[in-house]
């Protein structure tokens, strides 16, 4: 009952501003768990799942937000892919507050301002790292959040009005991994020299990793038609998810080298050349983009499917959640207190905005 009551305030608001023609500003919605640190203590000592039966509003308001990654204090930074802001929402809860303008975001399409992601040595370094469409290319730069320049680290990456990839992560190596598109141009995908359609692994200074594939190269798997989610189980095996074209959407085991199959093949095909998924779903029930994972569960944002997909690692089939709940559904990612938090993506033009979008869900576990 409260969750609706919220929502339907953010309502009322978000009507009373459009009725004076003026864009929403974002704003807070609800209280979060002011104790990060304490709470992941308690969720470490009896892992639980994220109760999905119980939405939280965090924020409402954002104009497709697209990156999401928590600082260690326990706030949040939100970048809006349009506008190229970063927010911050408090720890806490509370309005998201402005913190960052990237300079020389060129939105249109699928691109703009797409992911972001935290240093591991964030709390000596207060490194951000960020993925955005330039006017020439795609992306990757570092900043403080203080600095008015951010610096670029890699370039490079082709821009499309489709598939500009876009997911930052730093895996349990440190390295920073990221995940490309193909940008409408499908053989580069299969081009080793080429960082389209492809997942890279990168130091902090963009250069390619220690035990790459191949040396010198920042290749770590290709064959990929366009990466929009990365995320690692707890024995650090890696997944990657990707869109189909007009058939199947994938989840893969992501290894070192290895060969995905994209544009030759799409979903599970039996080609020894190529990694098979373990999982696909057709594209009008998934279209997915970001990953996540709490225990023993994979959680996938569905756009096209307005869906929010469980699968269960240790086997068993894939379940469909919050089905036309919320809209398209763009990034989910779990937050220090063990919750799932999960953004809209009904204002990028192929979504039907709601009143309170787009917005931040949380799920306490």
């Amino acid at each position: 009952m409260r969750t609706r009551l919220l929502l339907a305030g953010a309502g009322v608001a978000a009507l009373a501003a459009c009725s004076s023609g003026e864009d929403p500003a974002p704003r807070a919605e609800s209280t979060v768990p002011a104790a990060p640190s304490t709470v992941a203590s308690a969720a470490a000592e009896r892992p639980a799942a994220p109760d999905l039966a119980k939405p939280q509003t965090v924020v409402s308001g954002l104009e497709v937000p697209w990156g999401l990654a928590f600082l260690p204090d326990g706030s949040a930074l939100v970048g809006e892919r349009d506008k190229g802001d970063i927010r911050q929402i408090p720890v806490g809860g509370g309005d998201p507050k402005k913190v960052y303008q990237m300079p020389g975001v060129d939105s249109g399409g699928e691109g703009g301002l797409l992911g972001l992601a935290v240093d591991p040595a964030y709390a000596r370094n207060q490194f951000v790292y960020a993925y955005f469409t330039s006017a020439d290319d795609n992306r990757i730069v570092k900043f403080k959040l203080g600095d008015k320049s951010p610096k670029v680290i890699f370039e490079g990456i082709t821009k499309g009005g489709r598939h500009n990839g876009g997911r930052l992560a730093f895996g349990p190596d440190g390295m920073l991994y990221v995940g490309t598109g193909d940008a409408g141009d499908e053989p580069e995908s299969q081009n080793a020299t080429d960082p389209n359609g492809k997942i890279l692994r990168l130091t902090t200074d963009g250069k390619p990793a220690p035990g790459n594939p191949t040396a010198g190269s920042p290749v770590w798997s290709l064959g990929h038609r366009n990466v929009q989610g990365l995320a690692w189980s707890a024995d650090e095996k890696m997944y990657g998810i990707e869109f189909g074209q007009n058939t199947w959407d994938e989840v893969n085991v992501i290894e070192p080298g290895r060969n995905y199959g994209w544009p030759t093949v799409e979903g599970r095909a039996g080609d020894a050349r190529f990694v098979d998924p373990i999982a696909q779903w057709h594209t009008d029930d998934a279209s997915p983009s970001g990953a996540a994972i709490a225990g023993d569960t994979l959680y996938v944002a569905a756009l096209r499917g307005e869906r929010l997909w469980t699968v269960p690692l240790g086997g068993g089939a894939p379940k469909a959640e919050l089905t036309g709940a919320y809209g398209r559904l763009r990034t989910v990612a779990v937050a220090p207190d063990g919750a799932l938090w999960l953004t809209t993506s009904n204002r990028d033009g192929r979504g039907d905005p709601r009143d309170g979008d787009d917005r931040v869900l949380r799920f306490a576990p």
